[in-house]
Parts: structure tokens; sequence; C-alpha cells
């Protein structure tokens, strides 16, 4: 018998952001996530310590997957950010990044935590208020009648993601090929509430990234498909394709020894049985008129040959994950069981027909009403592919998120820098009454406003990964790239042409200030003016929806660790 160890009771580690141990882990993983943020963001290689799977990436929605962390406070971070990826899949660095930099200023004030958090759910609410106000400077409207302001969108998602090995000319091709996907998704007769449809990626890994293209329908992968042999489908007298579609599988084999026992009748062939059935149910389909059979799982070679033999085109091993769009393109109902088949489980197609792509044969089905599509997504490696693949399914979400709502932030580290200076106007300028009710001093809240604002131009800051300045001016509150190898004392007109979001030039007297980030710049007295540039202009914008959630998950992360006394764990 083993020896039995006694139960040992639980650590117990009070004030765990006073450890040193946190503080470094902490501010280890804010460099990492630093080091990665934005379209000139270092890339990561992750894998674990036995080998195995590397995963080269600089995005948000990779690296927290692989990266495994030990300490609760971490876990905590990364659960948060994770949770807010999921649901919105834009802007995962953003909130980490923020929520590790409010962590250490706050942490570093002479305030207490509890007055700490209230006032920073104030400065939240302030900056809610104003970013979903129409006075909002950093705040664009978005045009679904022009492409422009999407094509920004769609660009700015790509360009952030380094690790694709993108050159322009593929940024604006895979630009286009997102946008034309997602517009086919939009329904074009909606009744009562809109749904969009599905994009599903079709992964062709070793070609050019030029070579990719959109379709219309669903692509199918189909291996035994010779190309050099039309396919020739039956069609009814309306000209449309019948097809059905089965989610059991068909290869004669439906008896498992995990069901039970089944009692037979003497010289009763279970295989021969089964074979019956499938061919009774192949007569069924040939007298329905049915054109096209797709089944989940397996289809017998002798039901195949049936099928055949009748005109009827057959493809199996279509696997789980497109039985739900097939069935919503097509209208047709999974059909369950061969041994029940009704009239109404079809569904129709306005034409099949065969693709090929490198090496590859697909069967192409074409639907009365585009609400699928096909995205051929191409890339030079399967690193590459990877991580292009994560990318257009992000810029798919954030327009999906921008049609619910139409607007969209200021990119180029220019939201977080105006929203500081606004902050900083707003902070100086309350009343004696807010600082009663909110149960603090000035003093107190000026500190505390002004560690928010260091974290959000902390943030804007994290976007240069060189030498070389980083300014803001004092009108617009936008955040500016000085290139590297320049004093300090320059005339700053000179060195920079456009801000980050490409919306303001250097035209005006904008008297420029260099930006500290974690030292704080000057407080600006005015309140930051809207820009005067065209939108026509940006070079970068940023999904609205994302980013002010990812704003709203950093600080409620950032409160709850600074609000936490103690860790308890568990020693055995």
């Amino acid at each position: 018998m083993s020896r039995l160890e006694a139960k040992k009771p639980p650590l117990f580690i009070s004030e765990p952001l006073t450890k040193a141990a946190v503080s470094q882990s902490l501010s280890l993983l804010n460099g990492i996530l630093k080091s990665c943020y934005g379209p000139t963001g270092r890339l990561k290689q992750l894998h674990n310590c036995v080998g195995g799977y590397v995963c080269t990436t600089s995005q948000s929605l990779a690296i927290f997957s692989c990266l495994s962390v030990s300490h609760p406070v971490l876990r905590i971070l990364v659960a948060s950010v994770q949770n807010h990826i999921s649901r919105f899949s834009d802007c995962g660095l953003f909130t980490a990044i923020l929520c590790c930099s409010l962590i250490e200023n706050f942490k570093s004030l002479n305030v207490a935590s509890c007055t700490v958090i209230k006032i920073s759910k104030h400065l939240l609410s302030l900056s809610m208020d104003y970013l979903k106000s129409e006075a909002c400077g950093c705040r664009v409207s978005v045009d679904f009648s022009s492409v422009e302001s999407l094509c920004c969108l769609v660009r700015s998602v790509l360009t952030s993601k380094p690790a694709c090995m993108l050159n322009k000319t593929e940024v604006d091709h895979l630009t286009m090929l997102i946008l034309k996907a997602f517009m086919f998704t939009v329904p074009c007769h909606v009744e009562s509430t809109a749904v969009l449809g599905r994009c599903i990626v079709v992964p062709v890994k070793g070609r050019r990234v030029m070579d990719s293209t959109v379709l219309p329908g669903l692509l199918i992968e189909a291996p035994e498909i010779q190309w050099a042999k039309p396919l020739t489908v039956k069609r009814t007298s309306s000209n449309m394709i019948k097809i059905a579609l089965f989610c059991v599988s068909m290869a004669g084999d439906c008896f498992s020894p995990e069901e039970g026992t089944i009692a037979v009748h003497h010289r009763i062939s279970l295989e021969m049985s089964e074979l019956n059935q499938l061919l009774n149910v192949g007569r069924q389909l040939v007298n329905d008129e049915v054109g096209l059979v797709v089944c989940q799982k397996v289809i017998h070679p002798f039901l195949k040959q049936f099928l055949k033999e009748n005109h009827i085109t057959a493809v199996d091993r279509t696997g789980l994950s497109l039985m739900e769009p097939l069935s919503w393109m097509t209208g047709s109902k999974p059909i369950a069981s061969i041994h029940s088949l009704s009239p109404s489980c079809y569904g129709s197609l306005k034409d099949v027909c065969i693709e090929r792509f490198a090496s590859k044969y697909f069967v192409h089905l074409i639907p009365n009403d585009t609400v699928v599509c096909s995205l051929v997504l191409c890339n030079r490696n399967e690193t590459a592919w990877d991580e292009l693949k994560r990318a257009c399914e992000t810029a798919e979400h954030v327009l999906q998120l921008t049609i619910k709502e139409p607007l969209a932030l200021l990119g180029g580290g220019c939201t977080e820098t105006h929203l500081a200076s606004y902050i900083r106007h707003k902070s100086s300028s309350l009343s004696n009454s807010s600082f009663k009710d909110i149960d603090c001093s000035r003093t107190q809240y000026q500190l505390v406003a002004d560690g928010f604002c260091r974290s959000l131009e902390s943030v804007a800051c994290s976007l240069k990964h060189d030498d070389g300045e980083i300014l803001t001016d004092v009108v617009y509150g936008h955040c500016w790239f000085v290139p590297s190898g320049f004093p300090s004392v320059s005339n700053w007109a000179d060195l920079v042409s456009t801000c980050g979001c490409g919306i303001n030039d250097n035209t005006e007297n904008l008297n420029w200030r260099l930006l500290q980030g974690q030292f704080g710049s000057p407080v600006i007295q005015g309140c930051p003016e809207e820009p005067s540039g065209k939108v026509a202009n940006l070079k970068t914008l940023d999904c609205f929806a994302a980013k002010c959630s990812g704003l709203q998950v950093a600080l409620e992360t950032a409160n709850l660790i600074l609000d936490l006394s103690y860790v308890i764990e568990d020693q055995n």
C-alpha cells in the first residue's frame, strides 16, 4: 500500500502586487506585448519546452493561445483579454498593453487602491461618454455607400500583421477580396431581422497571394474528381439542381458493437441488408429527380456507382464544419437516417461545376441567392498562411461589427493621444462637487487622471519600435512619428508630414511637443479640436466597438487586479 502524505495547508499571499516576482512578470509581459504592437511589430516564436509546433506570430490571438502564465494575477489579465478577443477579434494587444500600463502606473501612485478604483471608473465614464458623443474628435462615421473607409478598416487590420509577409499590391488585392466576400454575405432582401451569411476560407498553401480569389457559394474538395471529365448534373424540369444533404454514414456500417447486441434470423446478412437499404435510398433519390448528393461521412462505393449510372453526382467526406453553411445556402435539411427520406428535406442549387486551384480539385456549388461564399486564400508557406487566415477572419469580423455600429476610431496612436488630451482638459476643469461625489481630493484625482493618460500615451508610443521621437500636437492632440537620426531640438515641421492616422498634415502651425509616454506630456488646457483634414486622407482606422470594449476591459481588469488583497493557492 502506498504511503499517504498529509494534506498541505493552502498558501496565502497577501498584497500580491507588492511582490517583486509579480511586478517583474507583469513588466516582462508588457514588454513582450509592446514589442509585437503595430505594423512594424517584432515577431515572436512560441513553442513548448519539449519541442512540437512552433508558432511565429505577432497577433494577440495566437500569442495568448500559445503563451502559458503561471501566476494567478497574470492569469486574470490573460483570461480577460482572451474573452475580449473571442467577442471582438480585434484590439487584443491594445487591451493587454493598456491594462499592464494602467496597473504599473496606478500601483506607483501614493493613493489608496479603493480611491484609485473610484476615480478610474469616473475617468472611464468620461472617456466612453466622449467617444460615443457627436462631439468626439477621434471618431469618424463609416459610409457603406463608399468603399474608402471600409477599405481603410480592412487595410489597417492586414498591415498590422507583419508575419503575413504582404507587400502593398498584395494588401490591396486582399482588401478588395475581403470586402467582396463580406458583401456576398450581406442579404439582398431583409424582412424583419437581417442575418449575415458566412465566408468559408479554403486553404491553398505554397502559392502566390495574388492567386487568392472569392467565389459565390461553396467549394468542396473532391480529390477523386478528374479535371478532364466534364461534370454533368441532372436538373429538374425548372432547370434547378435538387440536392440531398446527408449527415449520416452511407457506407453500410450503421450497426456498431457499442450500440448493443442485434439478433438476426439464420442466413440473414446484415451487410447485404444494409446495402439493399442504401440502394432503396438511391432509387428514391432517382425518382425524386435529385441531381446532387452530399454526405458528411462516407458513401458506399456500390451506391456511388449506382448514383453515377443514374446521372447523380455524389460528394462525400465533407465534414461537420460545412454542414451548416450547406444547409443554409441550399435550403436543405440534413437527413439523419437512411430509413426515412422525406422530399421536404431537399434543397436546390443554381449550378454545379469543377474548379481547380494548384493541385486541388473542388466541386463548386453555386446557390440561387448568395449568402455563403468561399475565399480561396493563398500564401507562400504554412506559417504565413496561418497568420493571414487569422488576419482575414479578424477583418471580416471588424466589418460585421461596423455594419451594426457604422463608426470607426482614428488609428496610428491618434485616438489614444487625443483621448489623453481630452481627459487632461476635462479633469482640470471639474467642479469641487464632482470630487465630493467621488469622495476624493483634487490632487488625488489629478494624480490618477495623469496615470490614466500616461497609460494611453504609452500604448501610442508602443507603435514606434525604432529610434526616433514621438510627438503630439496641442491643437488636435494627434500622434506624430519622427524618423530616427534627428536631434530633439529640430524644427518638427520639417520632419513630419502627416499624423499617425493620416488625417492631418504639417501645413498648420500645430505646436508639437515631445510625447514621453511613461513620464507624461505637458497639460493641454484647451480641449482638443476636431481634425480639419479629409476622411479620404486616412491611412489607418480602428474598429469602434472593439476599441471601446478594449478600453473598458483593460481598466476594469486593472481595477480588479489592484483590488486583490490575497491570493490563495492550493498546495496539494
